[in-house]
């Protein structure tokens, strides 16, 4: 009896219906997806920590963090930018293994069981007799035969089929993009130690007028430490400490600020008070001696 290949064919045809392009490309489309959702987790941070939008103009700015410490025996100020001291979220997926598994088993099986025997059922019968002299002889004879035919035939078929799929990802915090490291880079470059108080300084306490004019370049930094040109302000000194300052007019002072300091022009000789925040600074402004003496 031939063994029924049906079984082989199904599995065979169960193989080919595996849906591949689902069971490898789900979990792959899953960490694209996961990656995506990692990336916008980052921009997030970085929007809602890191940075401070302007209000008025919508320009983001840095979120800075400031506290006070003893330095060479004064206070001073430390400004640092917080993405710089704080970790940002940057998870990437390093492996994705996916390993996939199918076992189809089939078989089939024929067992032939077959038995005969032959038995035929006649009879027969003969009777002879002899007689020799006084002798009389009687023979009997009997002849029977049998026949009998069985016959036994079994089939069995079987197949299984078996999916196992393992997906292991691995994932972890990856290095940041050359962009992000380079704005941290300047980022930590702008760390800067300030007075709380503010820092003003000039260019010389003070100056002799020359050919009519004394040039001095004043600075200003708030206690963030950045640059404040527009808070200097410049006042006459009082005779004595019972005045008030006094202001100065266009044809004692010429101002030209730029970004970061102000270029101060006097055109007379006196004693001056230059002021920014809780600073003041006071310059000499002297008249030129040997013009003087000239006149």
């Amino acid at each position: 009896m031939a063994i029924d290949t049906t079984p082989s064919q199904v599995a065979t045809n169960a193989l080919q219906a595996i849906p591949f392009g689902s069971i490898i490309g789900g979990p792959l489309k899953a960490c694209i997806e996961a990656q995506a959702m990692a990336a916008q987790t980052s921009w997030q941070f970085i929007q809602e920590v890191g940075l401070n939008t302007d209000p008025k103009t919508g320009q983001k700015e840095a979120v800075n963090v400031s506290f006070q410490f003893m330095q060479n025996g004064r206070m001073v100020q430390l400004n640092v930018p917080l993405l710089t001291i704080v970790p940002i979220p940057y998870i990437a997926i390093h492996d994705i293994d996916i390993n996939f598994k199918a076992n189809i088993s089939a078989s089939s099986s024929s067992v032939s069981e077959q038995s005969s025997s032959s038995a035929l059922d006649a009879g027969a019968e003969v009777t002879a007799g002899l007689k020799v002299g006084p002798f009389h002889m009687d023979a009997k004879m009997n002849a029977n035969y049998s026949s009998k035919k069985d016959s036994k035939a079994t089939q069995e078929s079987k197949y299984s089929v078996e999916y196992t799929m393992d997906v292991a990802v691995k994932a972890g915090q990856d290095s940041m993009p050359a962009g992000l490291a380079k704005v941290l880079e300047l980022l930590g470059s702008a760390l800067d130690v300030s007075d709380p108080e503010g820092t003003l300084e000039v260019s010389a306490r003070e100056l002799t007028l020359s050919g009519g004019k004394a040039t001095l370049i004043a600075t200003y930094k708030n206690n963030n430490g950045i640059f404040e040109p527009q808070a200097i302000i410049v006042q006459t000194k009082p005779a004595n400490n019972n005045e008030q300052p006094g202001n100065v007019s266009d044809d004692m002072l010429t101002c030209s600020p730029s970004d970061d300091s102000v270029v101060l022009e006097f055109k007379q000789a006196h004693k001056y008070l230059i002021k920014a925040g809780s600073k003041t600074i006071e310059v000499n402004i002297k008249q030129d001696e040997s013009k003087a003496q000239t006149d």
